[in-house]
């Protein structure tokens, strides 16, 4: 299949790494699984994803053991702690909790790290349907700057192909549906990591095409290198901008730049990744908190979000949701412009006040209006419609309140909390 199709709009799902870390474990994971199908799968939410470290018994926080024993198979490949997912014993890997997740109506993820594990290395252990080993095919100076596990692999060696091939046949037997790849994307300010992880990304695109199964290729951790945004259409379907994004104004607010940045590169099958969402219950194992941002900036976050079409991945524990995170997260008219509209671009910013423009088949337009203002004061204005059509007269939706507010023609007047949004649908 045409990796293009398979992810024709932007991913939506849960990811276990904002409220849990290194350290999720089976009933964590099944039990937000059921929260989703319960709540979310009706709005286009089915991405269960199970982040960082799923290999390693003694992971316990948002952090990372130096050089942990991690559970591998003998062919050099990562396979879940017995400890942490009980139902992986005995060599059934992740398939049992992809079976649950699918009968749920659910699709299934994890976490892979770029590289063959460095455990592999030092014990020279064989690669499947190659005469090469993991010695072989590894690059030893080619090593994450922050996760002991793995190193990288030499793309052009004999073995290294037949490495990802293997690895990719493991997780279609598992029934893995999303593969989020970390340390390989190709990042600003690292251009030690260029051509190692250019050729890796080929190696895990041609091993998803072999593989029997369709999975969605998503990598991290960013931001992602403009210059390789062909490269980055050409292999996978999700890229991020960003590095992780966590909640504090100053990481959203420069979120608008990089949007615009990357806006040109929106389309089928390929989408620039704002990140999770971290909203409602995180950071559970390092702090333990309620989301930082206030009620205006989630409103701010999930609107540029979806005027942009990033892939949404909830962060927050599921299972803790309060209703206002819930129904942020569940606004169908919002979630419509992920799978309708096309060709958003910044189309003001000015005064603190940001404007993002797109549109949809049916000739709807729709505005989100942002309130950047640094001083963090509350807006009125009066928008002049210019470039959508001054002497035509528009009817008007409010999508957050789900209302329609009224006609107006030359000018839309609102007003905006201080770091908050209004999104409105022109007809």
């Amino acid at each position: 299949m045409d990796k293009n199709k398979r992810a024709t709009f932007p991913p939506m799902g849960w990811n276990s790494w904002d409220c849990y870390g290194a350290a999720v474990n089976e009933e964590q994971l099944l039990e937000n699984a059921e929260y989703m199908a319960k709540n979310l799968k009706e709005y286009g939410y089915e991405y269960v994803v199970c982040d960082i470290q799923w290999s390693e018994p003694t992971a316990d926080s948002m952090g990372y053991h130096k050089f942990a024993e991690l559970d591998m198979d003998e062919y050099s490949r990562l396979i879940p702690a017995v400890k942490r997912f009980p139902s992986a014993a005995n060599g059934a890997g992740f398939k049992p909790i992809a079976d649950k997740i699918h009968d749920m109506g659910l699709k299934f993820g994890i976490h892979i790290m770029r590289g063959i594990p460095r455990q592999a290395v030092h014990r020279n252990t064989p690669i499947k349907n190659s005469k090469y080993t993991a010695r072989d095919i590894a690059q030893s100076y080619s090593v994450c700057s922050w996760n002991t596990d793995m190193y990288g692999v030499d793309s052009e060696h004999p073995g290294a192909q037949e490495y990802y091939d293997s690895l990719f046949e493991l997780y279609a037997s598992w029934g893995v549906d999303f593969i989020k790849c970390d340390d390989i994307c190709i990042t600003e300010g690292r251009p030690d990591n260029w051509y190692s992880a250019k050729g890796e990304i080929e190696c895990i695109k041609k091993a998803i095409d072999h593989c029997g199964r369709d999975m969605v290729l998503s990598l991290s951790p960013g931001p992602a290198m403009l210059e390789m945004a062909d490269h980055l259409s050409e292999n996978a379907n999700m890229w991020r901008m960003t590095g992780d994004f966590w909640d504090n104004w100053k990481a959203l607010d420069a979120m608008f730049e990089r949007c615009k940045n990357w806006a040109p590169y929106v389309k089928e099958g390929c989408w620039p990744d704002c990140d999770m969402l971290p909203l409602g219950h995180i950071a559970i194992n390092d702090g333990d908190r309620q989301t930082n941002f206030t009620r205006d900036e989630q409103i701010t976050l999930m609107t540029l979000w979806c005027i942009f079409r990033s892939p949404l991945m909830m962060g927050g524990e599921m299972r803790d949701n309060d209703d206002f995170t819930l129904n942020i997260l569940t606004n169908p008219e919002v979630l419509e412009l992920e799978k309708k509209t096309f060709g958003a671009r910044e189309a003001m910013n000015a005064g603190g006040i940001t404007v993002w423009k797109t549109k949809d088949a049916e000739g709807g337009i729709y505005l989100g209006i942002f309130n950047r203002d640094p001083f963090k004061k509350d807006a009125t204005l009066s928008l002049p419609l210019l470039g959508i059509g001054n002497d035509k007269e528009f009817k008007v939706r409010d999508l957050w309140k789900k209302q329609d507010i009224g006609f107006v023609k030359g000018e839309l007047n609102c007003e905006i909390n201080a770091h908050g949004a209004c999104l409105y649908r022109l007809v």
